[in-house]
């Protein structure tokens, strides 16, 4: 095994970073071995350890991998005006991962793709990625991902007392009162849209 300087380490957490970006999901220690180079299991073993104590990536409570903040820090060069037009100055104020932006709880957090144009009106479109923290405790307010009576949906939770209604943000959708049973699988904390 090649001697694990910070430019080898740097490379390894590169594959592994690529493969997670192109397939979204971890590779598993036998593809990590093949990502780099490893044909022993012992190697990519340590490999994954010294990654871990650089937090290129963690494990879950199961000894599942999860990326760690391996996108790279964006550069933050001000603000922009969205109102009228005023002179500005591009200037480096600081720099930002999207992870730590996004992800407060990285191993109860998961994404989902939107389909359906029932959240509209709170600027969830379809085609979105949105962020669901499956740790947060719901509130009358929170969009979140539910099952009712069997069916998956996202929309905003409305308490009141013992009543419990989801709420579209869209007037063409009626709202959703649970018959049966209501299981909310996580709080909608945050929404990705690409534009190309």
């Amino acid at each position: 095994m090649k001697k694990l300087t910070p430019a080898v380490l740097k490379q390894r957490s590169e594959c592994i970073r690529n493969f997670y970006t192109e397939r979204g999901r971890m590779p598993s220690f036998s593809e990590i071995g093949g990502l780099v180079g490893l044909s022993s299991k012992s190697s990519v073993f340590k490999l994954i350890e010294r990654l871990e104590k650089e937090q290129s990536l963690s494990r879950d409570v199961n000894g599942r991998l999860l990326p760690g903040p391996m996108s790279h820090p964006l550069r933050v060069l001000g603000s922009v005006e969205a109102g009228f037009p005023s002179p500005a100055e591009e200037e480096l104020a600081d720099t930002l991962s999207l992870d730590d932006l996004m992800v407060k709880n990285r191993q109860a957090t998961f994404l989902l793709k939107v389909s359906g144009d029932s959240m509209s009106g709170v600027g969830i479109m379809p085609g979105d990625m949105v962020i669901i923290d499956r740790s947060l405790s719901p509130k009358s307010g929170d969009i979140v991902v539910a099952e009712v009576d069997g069916a998956w949906t996202m929309k905003r939770l409305k308490k009141s007392g013992e009543n419990i209604v989801l709420v579209a943000a869209n007037p063409n959708y009626k709202p959703i009162r649970p018959k049966n049973e209501l299981k909310i699988a996580g709080v909608v904390t945050g929404v990705v849209r690409k534009y190309q």
